[in-house]
């Protein structure tokens, strides 16, 4: 697969069905966000009061991570706090180490697959299930999420069911009926949740003045992987935290409203310790957190709550879904939390993106992913990944547009370009978004000629 974004769209809009399907159905979800919206009068002021709240905490991390802290340890849950991936790694596999694991099943966690955690284990003999329907059917697939709500949207049912057969997990073949798959899921499932002796929740928020961990899941699997096992592992970004129970409501209002188009999670679930005879630790991970907190023009992307609104609306997303992102987390969100990682490595992402501020309109915690992706642009050449042709294109039109002589004399000549193969505009070494676009035509005429014409009538 290449490496650069518009390459990899391109592989991508070699299915023009596929394509087509991803974009009706993310946009059938923003639309389902609108209705929603347009049901609250005090939709704005939930989105105000959301970003408030988000700004206040992170301005205080350290005081609120000390409650929350200490909040659990008082009720005998162990707090482990990680620096980086790795040491996240390191010591979920250590508790696991130490209660003899060989199996874990596991809730969805975008934490997780930030930290590569799924291979870390599974490398040193740990066997890890998924138990998000989504999450799982990738799994089997070894395929990676395409959305961070609904990872694996883009499956058909008809492969999820030849995939089902594959594994052993349907034996009626040729039945692609949801209601069956999902039966047959359900049921393998079971299974394993019922052989694990170990099992890991992620944490949409945590409370931090009663030190709840609170996971929002449509299917349930959260409740059982944390039911079962006598062992309960959370993985928590320290940006996760709010207040209070009022502070935690406004985020439930708009977390699925944003989300999904539903008014709320089909399951909210709260835990904040371990049952009788079981055990809890909760892993809070930084990786970087801190340093966005200090970044002047970026630090609002740790107001981000994970809900996929940017994504559900952004036009470049879909239509060129998730497989053509080089960051791990796709849409607006993922282009900045790529460039707070590595933007060496992830700037390729920044042209993704059309500057239409959907993303902006949307987001309920008011992050403004796709302005922070304008912010981005302008600092592409401080760190030497600014496009050359752009560049020189942008010094020779700020000559032209400071030198009213050399603007009149290009507008004179620029029905010349009229005659450039539009094949040239399309190349993909030249300009690799030009692809698939019409090339412009330049009129015979100025506006600037048109209208000293007119003034001579």
């Amino acid at each position: 697969m290449s490496t650069i974004h518009s390459q990899r769209a391109h592989d991508v809009l070699q299915d023009p069905e596929k394509v087509t399907r991803h974009d009706q159905t993310f946009w059938s979800v923003r639309s389902k966000h609108d209705i929603m919206a347009s049901q609250l009068p005090e939709w704005e002021s939930l989105r105000d009061h959301a970003s408030d709240i988000k700004k206040h905490t992170i301005t205080h991390l350290a005081d609120y991570l000390e409650q929350f802290s200490t909040q659990l340890e008082s009720r005998g849950v162990i707090v482990h706090w990680a620096k980086d991936a790795q040491e996240l790694n390191e010591i979920v596999y250590g508790i696991l180490e130490t209660n003899k694991v060989s199996k874990m099943v596991k809730s969805k966690s975008m934490l997780t697959e930030e930290c590569g955690l799924n291979d870390y284990l599974e490398n040193r003999g740990i066997d890890v299930v998924e138990t998000d329907l989504g999450e799982r059917i990738l799994q089997l697939m070894h395929s990676a999420p395409a959305h961070i709500v609904m990872p694996a949207i883009h499956i058909t049912r008809e492969e999820v069911g030849q995939l089902f057969e594959e594994k052993g997990i349907s034996d009626d073949k040729g039945n692609y009926d949801p209601t069956y798959l999902t039966y047959c899921a359900r049921k393998s499932l079971r299974d394993e949740f019922m052989q694990a002796q170990a099992g890991l929740t992620g944490c949409n928020f945590g409370v931090a003045k009663t030190g709840d961990i609170v996971v929002c899941t449509n299917e349930g699997n959260a409740d059982m992987t944390t039911s079962m096992p006598k062992l309960h592992i959370v993985t928590m970004g320290i940006e996760k935290l709010v207040p209070d129970y009022q502070s935690l409501a406004v985020f439930q209002r708009l977390l699925c409203r944003c989300g999904t188009g539903q008014p709320t999670t089909t399951f909210t679930s709260h835990f904040r310790q371990a049952r009788p005879g079981a055990e809890m630790h909760v892993v809070l991970l930084d990786n970087g957190r801190s340093d966005i907190l200090a970044n002047e023009k970026h630090w609002q992307t740790l107001k981000c709550i994970r809900c996929g609104a940017c994504m559900n609306t952004c036009p470049v997303y879909r239509r060129s879904t998730g497989a053509s992102y080089t960051y791990f987390i796709p849409g607006p969100i993922g282009v900045d939390l790529g460039m707070l990682k590595d933007p060496q490595k992830y700037s390729d992402n920044v042209s993704a993106c059309t500057l239409c501020l959907s993303c902006d309109n949307v987001c309920p915690a008011e992050v403004e992913p796709g302005s922070q992706i304008y912010h981005w642009r302008q600092s592409l050449d401080a760190v030497g990944k600014a496009d050359q042709m752009k560049k020189m294109m942008s010094g020779g039109m700020n000559l032209m547009f400071n030198n009213p002589s050399i603007y009149t004399t290009a507008l004179r000549f620029a029905p010349l370009a009229n005659i450039v193969p539009e094949a040239l505009t399309r190349s993909r070494k030249l300009n690799p978004w030009g692809v698939g676009h019409a090339m412009p035509q330049f009129a015979k005429q100025s506006f600037h000629q048109w209208w000293k014409t007119q003034n001579k009538k």
